[in-house]
């Protein structure tokens, strides 16, 4: 049963992750779609003065790429590789249909190779560093640099007695920290998702852009965010990216044979509910967050090292570990967050003996095209069991990073109140 639940979280994760691991393999290739108006704009996520690629009002991507010897050059995004035409000079454009706002990994195909694309900057995301793009959103305005006091992120570099290297994790500090330098601070553990790393919320996310702004406007207390890597906690020799007992089948592989779940997002299917113990899915970074990242924190930082100023939040791959590693240790943290991971249910909150009691929140959040009911979870927790759990949509978005920066955006507001 446990590796039954395993698989399915993982189907969950590979069904539901355009723009978390961007396309899967084997993508149809599908004519260049014309554009619904000419009024495209360079993405705010490419190279410095790169004109593609561009988006335009009706969120139709366009791609551009110079390769006079190249027979095929498609743009591959969301599942599809749009055909690619060639003009005289070698210039290969294409155009794709509406994207959902937000953030969107994608590649070129050439030949049959895929490839990142040379205008854009390269975000890690897809188990490799490769090409993003930021398609406008109408709110994106509460993850923009302001004229706010900022805080810092740091590449930090820590020895794990566990794995028994050194790991790397990125700290965002407050302004508070510095200019208050006598203040301790609560402190966030967020975790990004499958086939990506601790460099996803700091670059993909814009975590501390989100925390400056709604600091700024005194919606948020000000705290300390920890963002490391869950798929490297291994001990020496062990194979895989979990740790502990692993996926029995390649990142993006089908599931077996009547384990997959059905509902994919956009199409009608039932609610996704919560998975529970996943087999040791989290074993491996839970032993590195309690032995490791914690006390290095604690030790290193101006931190209030108790649980009560202490939240653990992820997504999707990371907001599964964060379900199995906050059950398993209710009175480790005091505020729970899950984004695009399932809802939770009654049963797994009352089979963990003093989480209701020990967690002051529990929010839970998915893209409105994920149709994952945790809004209506969430009620159901707090109408059944009185804990304060919190259910969030992020309107018309799907298993991607706006839903998660919608989610933190959210989360953060009700934590360490």
């Amino acid at each position: 049963m446990k590796q039954f639940f395993l698989l399915a979280a993982v189907a969950l994760t590979s069904m539901t992750a355009s723009a978390q691991f961007g396309a899967q393999r084997g993508n149809p290739v599908v004519p260049s779609v014309k554009a619904e108006v000419e009024d495209f704009k360079p993405a705010i996520s490419n190279q410095e003065n790169k004109q593609f690629p561009a988006v335009n009002s009706k969120r139709q991507v366009r791609a551009q790429i110079m390769a006079p010897n190249a027979k095929f050059v498609g743009l591959d995004i969301a599942g599809k590789i749009y055909e690619m035409t060639k003009d005289e000079n070698g210039l290969w454009t294409g155009t794709s249909e509406p994207q959902d706002e937000g953030f969107h990994y994608y590649q070129l195909n050439i030949d049959g190779a895929s490839v990142p694309d040379p205008a854009s900057l390269y975000y890690y995301g897809a188990s490799r560093w490769g090409s993003g793009i930021e398609v406008p959103s109408a709110d994106q305005d509460f993850w923009q640099v302001k004229n706010v006091p900022q805080g810092s992120v740091s590449e930090v570099f820590y020895w794990s007695t566990y794995t028994e290297k050194m790991r790397r994790c990125h700290v965002y500090l407050p302004a508070e920290y510095y200019t208050n330098p006598t203040k301790k601070f609560p402190v966030l553990y967020l975790q990004h998702g499958m086939g990506e790393n601790e460099y996803g919320w700091a670059e993909q996310g814009h975590t501390a852009q989100i925390l400056d702004n709604l600091i700024a406007e005194k919606k948020a207390v000000p705290c300390i965010i920890v963002m490391d890597n869950g798929l490297n906690a291994r001990r020496p020799g062990e194979q895989g990216g979990f740790g502990g007992p692993r996926p029995q089948r390649p990142q993006g592989g089908a599931a077996p044979q009547g384990q997959r779940r059905q509902g994919a997002p956009g199409q009608a299917g039932p609610r996704r509910g919560g998975f529970g113990g996943f087999g040791g899915f989290s074993e491996g970074f839970k032993n590195v967050l309690f032995n490791d990242i914690i006390p290095m924190v604690e030790k290193n930082y101006r931190v209030i090292a108790d649980p009560q100023h202490r939240a653990y939040a992820g997504l999707s791959m990371g907001g599964m570990q964060a379900r199995e590693i906050t059950l398993a240790n209710p009175d480790k943290f005091a505020y729970v967050g899950s984004f695009s991971s399932g809802a939770w249910n009654v049963e797994q909150v009352k089979n963990s003996e003093g989480f209701a009691k020990n967690v002051k929140l529990l929010f839970m959040s998915g893209g409105g095209k994920e149709n994952m009911g945790c809004e209506e979870a969430a009620k159901k927790i707090h109408d059944e069991l009185g804990m304060n759990a919190v259910g969030y949509e992020s309107p018309g978005t799907a298993h991607e990073w706006h839903t998660w920066r919608r989610s933190l955006y959210q989360f953060a507001q009700l934590i360490f109140k």
